[in-house]
């Protein structure tokens, strides 16, 4: 699904105009990004956390050529699923083992 269909669906499900129901959904995923940038997490019950992680400074390699390349240390983004979506996802799994 693309940032456009997902407008459209949140349009359609509240009555919202499509400008607007975009207008929401900039707002939120803008109040997200912006929020894992000063504090590194933002948890939605039920459907998951969206979290950063310190990554360590390591050896990489260029593909291309094979050369090692220094990688420097840095922050990624990280998703952990809630329960109810990886039920919604695998029904009949049992969460606990994964």
């Amino acid at each position: 699904m693309t940032k456009t269909e997902l407008t459209k669906a949140v349009a359609e499900r509240t009555g919202l105009t499509n400008k607007d129901a975009g207008a929401a959904l900039d707002a939120a995923l803008d109040i997200v990004s912006q929020t894992l940038a000063a504090e590194g997490k933002v948890q939605l019950t039920g459907f998951g956390t969206f979290l950063t992680k310190e990554r360590a400074a390591h050896l990489g390699r260029n593909l291309s050529t094979g050369e090692p390349v220094e990688v420097p240390a840095h922050r990624v983004v990280q998703f952990k699923a809630g329960k109810l979506l990886k039920n919604m996802v695998s029904p009949g799994a049992d969460s606990d083992e994964a």
